[in-house]
């Protein structure tokens, strides 16, 4: 199937299947997809937590209204992102880029002060959210990597997020959950919506060109 063809066949899968496990090289081309996707100023500003213990996910369900692909999928992806931006974190991720390259550069050096000179200072809540964007980037490109590997997913956001956070002990991480993706196969004997047409709006409804 082309990639569009699979994003036709891909939804939000509402019955997994426990018993059809998804191949760990097809988990790591999800990630790895995912780590590559794009990020304002490069910066990465979240982290992906692959969740496989059961009991753990079992307290996950439990803050998010019990919604059983969180249990019965193979994996449960959470993005957790920043909980502001730092100094340390800015220097962080522009003394990485310069490692990796292996050289520095005026034009560099300007970026990494005009940031260090615009974000920390911003109110806290509002990198979060800035940083949040980020963590649904990322999410988006997890959904189309995991179509074009033929398997289903869920982003789900209905979580009550705090309790989340205590649960994964992420603010002690300087983490805030942001949105949830468990990752496995439909079970379509059970799942009310796997043969429903998909719908969306019409291209001219939905594309706009502007000449």
């Amino acid at each position: 199937m082309s990639l569009i063809e699979k994003l036709q066949w891909r939804y939000a899968t509402k019955k997994m299947d426990p018993s059809k496990q998804v191949p760990q090289e097809k988990l790591d081309q999800i990630l790895e997809a995912t780590r590559l996707t794009a990020s304002s100023s490069g910066l990465q500003p979240y982290k992906v937590l692959v969740i496989t213990n059961q009991a753990i996910r079992e307290k996950i369900q439990a803050i998010a209204w019990g919604q059983t692909q969180i249990t019965e999928s193979s994996y449960l992806l959470v993005f957790a992102a920043w909980d502001n931006y730092t100094a340390e974190r800015i220097n962080q991720a522009f003394d990485m880029t310069e490692k990796a390259r292996n050289f520095k550069s005026e034009a560099g050096d300007a970026y990494r002060q005009k940031l260090l000179s615009t974000y920390p200072p911003r109110d806290t809540e509002l990198n979060f959210t800035h940083a949040a964007k980020q963590a649904y980037i990322g999410l988006g490109t997890a959904l189309i990597a995991a179509a074009y590997e033929q398997v289903d997913c869920t982003p789900m956001e209905g979580f009550d997020p705090d309790a989340l956070d205590h649960i994964l002990d992420l603010r002690a991480q300087g983490l805030r959950s942001v949105v949830m993706l468990p990752l496995g196969y439909r079970k379509t004997d059970e799942d009310w919506l796997v043969n429903l047409k998909k719908v969306r709006r019409a291209k001219e409804d939905f594309i706009s060109l502007v000449e």
